[in-house]
Parts: structure tokens; C-alpha cells; sequence
């Protein structure tokens, strides 16, 4: 490891990102009290932001239950968890076959009765100019289907559940894209994103008066590799671990949301100058 670095990350590079994205680490025993027997589900569990999640969540005392597509990978971690002293279970399911999806959250409820969190952290990410997609209608409906289709679909079978009891949380790993102006190449990604979060924030006002909580996290750009292949320049990025750290306080303090403080300012400016933003935007494109 080089002088001034951390974890292979410059010291100027982990100094920008402390500002830009200060992450909330909740105390061990915060997290165990809110997560300590509890079942939670964690979607996208295989890899990135979701195995660092639930290898966090389980150490506090948590039920994991890994869901993504690779069966062999959310075996993995689940042995990993289990031989550092946690319980995990594996659930594997493609968010983007309804029918699949339905039939596992059927399965988790007729193994575990019931679900206390859910943390909506599957994704797929395609970054493509427009003139590149006439032919690629599928590029749009992959996105639909994992980042927006799956989890409604998920949900809609776990809400009952929630909304009987009286309890539950769902946390959503967004983007903070959607609290700035749209950006050229992330139609289908960003289009897929925006709709879950409208879809989630409007059903948070129903399901409140039940005891079912939602939290909407507006995460930064995250090292990870679904993000690897988009070159995002010198741009600073959390790792999968700051990410996770988020997430976990998301599930412990349940605000309405978590956003970069600086994205309420820019918001803020885009809304009042939306025309000279679009020409921004534009002209940077253009270069």
C-alpha cells in the first residue's frame, strides 16, 4: 500500500469522499437491538452492496435471507456468514420473472411466517446515448423488469403480512441521480429507478397508518461492479463497505429518506433554472 492511501484509495480521493458523502456508522448496539432475531431480506445479496450489507446485518444478531440469481455465489456468503456465528438462509430468484418472484416471497413466508425488513438493493444498470438504443428495446424493459417490476412484484405478495401485523420496514437503495437534472446515456436505468421510488414514496403513505415504514436512500456513485463499467472519471465513489454502513443506519434510525446533503441545493437550483440546467447538460454532452 502507497503512501496516503486506504484500502488501495488515495488519501485526497477518501478525504473528497468523506465530504461529499459523510456516511452514518450506527452503533453495534443500536443495530442489534433494531435487528437483533429479526428477518430480514436483502435482495442483490451475492455481491457488492448487498453482501456487505448482510454480512453486517447478521453479525448484529439478524435472520439474512439471500436472494439473487446465482445460487453458488449466495451460498458462499451464506457459509461465510455461518461460520462467523450468523444465520443466513439462500433464496435464489430473477427479479425479472414474475411468476418466480412471487413464488419466492410465498416461500419465505411459508418458512418464516413473516418478513421485518426488507432492503430492495437488486439492480441493473445500462448506461447506452439513445442513438445507440433504436434497436435495443430490451435495454428498457430488463431495467423495468429488475429495478421496477421485481420489487413491486415482491412486495405486493410481503405487504399483507406487514400491514397485519403492524410492523415492518422497507428500505430502497435509489439513486442520486433522481435528485438532479437528468443526464445524457441513463434513460432506461434512470426512467427504471424513477418509477420504483414514485411507486414506493406513494404506497409509504398508505401503508404508514399500518406500522410499515419506508426509507428511500438516494445513494452515491459506489465502487462496485455493476458501476465498473461506466467510466465516471475522477469522480469520488463509496465503497460497497460506507455503502452498506448507510444502509444499516437506514434500517436502524428509518428516516423517510437519505440523501447526499448537497442534492436538496441542487435540486433546488435545477427546478428554478430548468432551461439553463437542460443547456448545461447539453452542451456538456456535446463536448
Amino acid at each position: 500500500m502507497s503512501e496516503g492511501t486506504s484500502n488501495g484509495r488515495p488519501l485526497a480521493e477518501r478525504v473528497a469522499t468523506r465530504l461529499l458523502y459523510p456516511t452514518s456508522r450506527p452503533r453495534g448496539k443500536a443495530l442489534r437491538a433494531a435487528v437483533s432475531a429479526r428477518v430480514v431480506l436483502v435482495t442483490g445479496a451475492s455481491h457488492g452492496i448487498g453482501k456487505a450489507t448482510v454480512r453486517k446485518l447478521a453479525a448484529a444478531g439478524a435472520v439474512v435471507l439471500l436472494v439473487a440469481r446465482s445460487r453458488e455465489d449466495l451460498e458462499q456468503v451464506a457459509d461465510e456468514i455461518r461460520a462467523e456465528g450468523g444465520t443466513a438462509r439462500v433464496f435464489q430468484a430473477d427479479l425479472s420473472d414474475m411468476a418466480a418472484t412471487e413464488r419466492l416471497a410465498r416461500d419465505i413466508l411459508a418458512e418464516h411466517g413473516h418478513v421485518d425488513v426488507v432492503i430492495s438493493n437488486a439492480g441493473r444498470s445500462i448506461r447506452r446515448p439513445i442513438d445507440e438504443s433504436y434497436d435495443r428495446f430490451h435495454d428498457f424493459t430488463r431495467t423495468i423488469d429488475v429495478n421496477y417490476l421485481g420489487p413491486v412484484r415482491l412486495l405486493l405478495t410481503l405487504l399483507p403480512s406487514m400491514r397485519e401485523r403492524r410492523q415492518g420496514h422497507i428500505v430502497n437503495l435509489s439513486t442520486w441521480t433522481l435528485r438532479m437534472p437528468p443526464g445524457p446515456q441513463w434513460a432506461a436505468y434512470g426512467a427504471s429507478k424513477a418509477a420504483f421510488d414514485t411507486w414506493l414514496r406513494t404506497v409509504a403513505t398508505e401503508i404508514a397508518v399500518d406500522g410499515v415504514t419506508v426509507t428511500s436512500v438516494y445513494m452515491p456513485l459506489v465502487h462496485t461492479r455493476m458501476s465498473a463499467p461506466s467510466d465516471f472519471g475522477p469522480t469520488p465513489g463509496l465503497t460497497c463497505d460506507e455503502a452498506a454502513d448507510v444502509v444499516c443506519h437506514a434500517v436502524v434510525a428509518r428516516p423517510v429518506e437519505i440523501t447526499p446533503w448537497w442534492t436538496g441545493p441542487l435540486q433546488a437550483w435545477s427546478d428554478l433554472t430548468r432551461g439553463p440546467a437542460h443547456r448545461l447538460m447539453t452542451r456538456s454532452y456535446r463536448r
